[in-house]
């Protein structure tokens, strides 16, 4: 429940922004006439997404054998790919982020397309849902589905509530910092799917198992205790995990936090490095 819940919550606040700077633009240009077509694109974004997680989870308790841990495994390592890459996104285009969706906006309402601006809230609502629905069925996989549903639907409540507050009132939410810790709370998260991924192929001999129970900790920490399954939701906790899924567990997080911001800061670096300096005047 907790793991799904700071998903959605973190996923919520990123598509409230982007909405709200949608309206936002709208509203600074006397252009509200057409919020609906905003608001039409939001919400088919949004139907759009359930409908990917419930497809996957119901194809998911349909598969029995060897298909079973095969399709959870590998929708597991799709989930992980997703979110590292929307992490990998949210950090390089979080200072372009409004610009980009004015320019969007503007394009659209001065070629005389306001239809234009339906596809534009429903194609950046859309990614953050796919992504979202990717996401919290790999954590259905691993947990009860009636916790993974609650726990989406009220960080959706929060996240809708937080989102409102920003541009209704006088809230200030430092979007750089709470990014910023959402994400490495994420990608531990991610962590632990992928590890859970690479349990899943070693059960049926996709990847090979190195060293079974490299350690052991279930008698001072029972998986299925309260605290157990807690640790199992958020971070892969996995008593007894095999080598390989230690050596995935730990190399996932090392590379993902690691080389996230060097890749982002170099690309930032060559974007400065390529701009034309400045032309300097006669006698300066």
């Amino acid at each position: 429940m907790i793991a799904s819940l700071l998903i959605t919550f973190r996923e919520g606040v990123e598509a409230s922004l982007i909405v709200g700077i949608l309206l936002g633009f709208l509203k600074k240009t006397g252009q509200t006439q057409y919020a609906k077509y905003v608001w039409s694109g939001v919400v088919a974004a949004i139907v759009v997404s359930i409908a990917v997680a419930v497809a996957i989870l119901a194809i998911g308790a349909e598969l029995e054998g060897p298909a079973e841990p095969l399709f959870e495994g590998t929708m597991l390592f799709i989930a992980v790919g997703l979110v590292t890459a929307m992490i990998f996104w949210m950090r390089y285009q979080s200072r372009t982020l409004k610009s980009s969706l004015e320019s969007e906006m503007n394009a659209a309402v001065q070629n005389g397309h306001p239809r234009a601006l339906f596809a534009t809230a429903f194609f950046a609502v859309v990614r953050e849902g796919i992504e979202t629905a990717l996401f919290i069925s790999a954590i259905g996989f691993t947990n009860k589905n009636i916790d993974t549903l609650a726990g989406s639907i009220l960080g959706l409540v929060i996240a809708a509530l937080v989102g409102y507050l920003i541009f209704a009132s006088t809230l200030r939410l430092n979007l750089r910092t709470f990014f910023s810790i959402t994400s490495v709370l994420l990608l531990v998260i991610a962590a632990g799917l992928f590890g859970r991924a690479i349990h899943e192929f070693i059960e049926i001999g996709l990847l090979p198992a190195l060293r079974e129970g490299v350690y052991n900790v279930g008698g001072i920490l029972p998986a299925e205790s309260t605290i157990g399954q807690v640790l199992t939701a958020l971070f892969g906790y996995n008593a007894a995990p095999d080598l390989l899924e230690v050596i995935g567990y730990v190399g996932f997080l090392v590379v993902a936090m690691v080389g996230i911001p060097w890749i982002v800061d170099r690309q930032f670096q060559r974007a400065a490095n390529r701009q034309p300096a400045p032309v300097r005047a006669m006698g300066d």
